[in-house]
């Protein structure tokens, strides 16, 4: 009697479950389509369809293909990357408070568009301070490469750090922070340095903007986030091995180290990614899975596939509040991210303060 109950509530837990992703999906699609027809350009319904079917001017096709397809594109897939990343890192750092910018990324990202920006492109070394040299010398794709490499070697960084006291969560944590400040310290000084143009271009450049994705852009974090999640799905068993702790999850025979370092790698090198094209984007990797575990519980083969759905909506929404409140221009996405993630990050704290009381 007792199995067939067990059964029988497995059974109800996996069809809410499957009905949850399959809402899931259906809203992502449908925010995606509604996101099309949002912008500062004022088009009516009848003449965005018209521009899907490429049947209206010339413009306006021009702004449904070139330019709102590629956004929406790149928040589907951004958001779904930054969520599965942030909840990767919390699981393997046993840190809700973990994020997909744990590694020092973020700063090191910043690092890299600021030396591109300010020392080859709008700054000291080439066009001075005149904004038609900028213009004619900045390279966007120069800009996120130079972005992508200095990220990369602080996640190899601070891995390699780690791998002397065998991936402890606190390490991990701690050389993030200490290399993310040098990061920071370097961008400083050189923005110190930096000329009017060079300087404001390095600074709009840390805005996390949707409107800078192409459909090459979005191919590329598309590949990284499709192998990621792919990865991720394929190991489901073996992270929630690891919420028992490594000694539980090394008694089922999971290579623990090796799960980190592989892992916590991956997730980076997702993060930085979409860093590199996009900018930075807060917030989206501690929101959605928190609200994903919250919801759906600790599983990480509903919560992995819950996360990066989750996080496209949540990227999907705050592009289409950017867009509705920019009287003519999108605001940053980044700062509508962070404006909805910091009085969630706070309940999550007090929260927590309140179990223990």
């Amino acid at each position: 009697m007792y199995i067939m109950r067990k059964n029988s509530a497995l059974m109800k837990n996996r069809s809410k479950n499957m009905i949850a992703l399959v809402l899931l999906v259906i809203a992502v699609l449908a925010l995606a389509f509604v996101c099309l027809f949002i912008g500062s350009s004022h088009m009516s319904f009848a003449e965005c369809i018209g521009a899907l079917q490429k049947k209206g001017s010339p413009a306006q096709v021009r702004i449904i293909w070139n330019i709102r397809i590629p956004r929406v594109l790149a928040a589907i897939i951004a958001g779904a990357g930054l969520s599965i990343s942030g909840l990767i890192m919390q699981t393997n750092l046993n840190n809700p408070m973990a994020s997909p910018s744990t590694l020092g990324v973020s700063n090191a990202a910043v690092f890299g568009a600021n030396l591109s920006i300010i020392a080859f492109a709008g700054g000291f070394l080439d066009t001075g301070n005149h904004l038609s040299g900028y213009t004619v010398g900045a390279n966007p794709y120069a800009t996120s490469f130079m972005a992508f490499i200095f990220a990369t070697i602080s996640i190899l960084l601070i891995l390699g750090l780690c791998r002397i006291r065998a991936f402890q969560p606190g390490v991990v944590v701690l050389a993030g922070i200490a290399v993310g400040s040098v990061w920071t310290a370097a961008t400083t000084i050189l923005q110190f340095y930096a000329t009017d143009v060079g300087l404001s271009a390095a600074v709009i450049w840390t805005f996390g903007d949707l409107g800078r994705a192409t459909y090459r852009t979005d191919f590329i974090m598309a590949a990284v986030v499709l192998a990621g999640l792919a990865y991720f799905a394929s190991m489901s068993w073996r992270f929630n091995a690891l919420l028992s702790g490594d000694a539980a999850a090394k008694s089922m025979g999971v290579a623990v180290d090796r799960l980190r370092f592989v892992s916590m790698l991956l997730a980076s090198v997702i993060t930085a990614v979409c860093v590199s094209f996009l900018g930075i984007i807060g917030f989206v990797g501690i929101i959605c899975p928190h609200v994903t575990k919250r919801l759906l519980g600790q599983d990480h083969r509903v919560s992995i596939p819950a996360s990066a759905l989750s996080g496209s909506i949540l990227l999907l929404l705050a592009d289409t509040a950017s867009r509705s409140l920019g009287n003519g221009s999108a605001l940053p996405v980044g700062a509508i991210t962070s404006l909805l993630g910091a009085p969630f990050f706070l309940a999550i704290i007090f929260s927590r303060k309140g179990e223990h009381d």
